[in-house]
């Protein structure tokens, strides 16, 4: 299946300057996964110029090489180094050869995807279209879960499911680990027998955990997320033959390639797709139009975004083979104030409403930006 977007630009577009910074945000609540805790954010923010018109872009990367390889230290190292050398001053028509630009480069997917990214953004705002009319998209709103991390009691999570149910949410989804998994799902399932309830392990399993896992399919869970090892789908398969649960697969995913062979291996039932991890719009296009074919759902996960990454994730969600409530939450479950107006809000039902304002239809706050701002460079040719 080819890609699905649309275009119109007639002239072609070059990239005039190239700006990277990064911004520190504190979260309104520690978020934990068996990785560890997160308490704030260090943010790689993506701008580009062309003519008078920009286009924004963020780096999902975290502080520390735990959920990926990359940090938002070396997506900075890399998007300096190399992807503005070799994006500024280059044309291009369609977005998506801007993938082509850096199909050299081997890794370093959240790096690329925040310039490819601003790229999209960009062209929408050029062509007064939506963005997630420019992807291919044709939902006017899309399902919203939400994803808890680990917390300091089971009572403190209880509170925060009960709080995140009474808002809407579709689907909640808590994070799990060895000592915090079959007991609490069974206090979860207790209190809220008819919730849509998945789990996330963060690869926090191996084999040698058969019983447990299997355990888990009491508890009528929606999916189980990567429960083995980050880049492994051999293992996956095995456990998915011996388990009625649908494993997610989320690490592993980073191409259409790896989805693929995926698929084929049958390691999993449902795909998570994150804009960062696969390296951008073109080849997260590719990866839903592949899953779309073969049947397997897909949904959009989240990396503790701020407002120009969640905007993006929402415009990826309209895609038609988006079919489970993904991670795209309010800006207040995480932020005192987002980077972005307007916030992100959820509506009593569960859904967010698609803006139709060309480009994503939220705009950056400038000047709050330049205020948690703590370091910046611009590129030019």
């Amino acid at each position: 299946m080819t890609e699905n977007y649309i275009f119109f630009q007639e002239n072609n577009i070059k990239i005039e300057r190239l700006e990277i910074r990064e911004i520190n945000l504190p979260l309104v609540h520690y978020f934990e996964t068996s990785f560890g805790r997160t308490e704030k954010r260090r943010i790689l923010l993506t701008k580009i110029f062309c003519d008078g018109a920009v286009g924004h872009g963020e780096c999902t990367a975290g502080e520390n090489p735990f959920f990926s390889h990359e940090t938002i230290d070396t997506a900075w190292i890399i998007i300096k180094n190399v992807l503005a050398p070799i994006a500024i001053g280059k044309e291009w028509t369609a977005p998506s050869e801007v993938s082509q630009l850096f199909k050299q480069i081997r890794g370093h997917q959240m790096a690329r995807a925040a310039v490819e990214n601003s790229c999209w953004d960009m062209t929408a705002r050029i062509n007064n279209i939506t963005l997630h009319e420019l992807l291919g998209g044709t939902r006017k709103n899309i399902p919203c879960g939400v994803s808890i991390g680990i917390q300091n009691t089971p009572e403190q999570l209880l509170e925060k499911i009960r709080i995140e149910v009474e808002a809407g949410y579709q689907r909640i989804k808590i994070k799990i680990k060895p000592g915090w998994d079959y007991d609490i799902l069974k206090l979860v399932r207790q209190t809220f027998p008819d919730i849509t309830l998945s789990v996330d392990a963060n690869s926090a399993y191996t084999l040698a955990d058969i019983n447990l896992l299997k355990s888990l399919d009491e508890f009528n869970l929606l999916m189980i997320e990567q429960p083995l090892n980050h880049d492994d789908i051999v293992n996956h398969s095995h456990l998915q033959k011996q388990i009625s649960t649908d494993i997610c697969l989320d690490e592993p995913i980073t191409s259409l390639d790896k989805t693929r062979k995926a698929i084929e291996m049958k390691s999993g039932r449902i795909i998570n797709i994150k804009l960062g991890r696969v390296g951008g719009f073109s080849e997260a296009i590719k990866i839903h139009n592949y899953c779309e074919q073969h049947n397997i759902p897909v949904w959009c996960g989240g990396m503790l975004e701020a407002g120009i990454g969640r905007s993006h994730n929402i415009a990826m969600s309209a895609l038609p083979g988006f079919i489970l409530p993904g991670d795209v939450s309010a800006s207040k479950r995480y932020f005192e104030e987002d980077i972005i107006e307007p916030p992100v809000t959820v509506n009593k039902d569960g859904f967010i409403t698609i803006l139709q304002i060309s480009g994503t239809g939220y705009e950056p706050k400038e000047e709050y930006i330049e205020r948690i701002t703590v370091r910046k460079e611009m590129f030019t040719a």
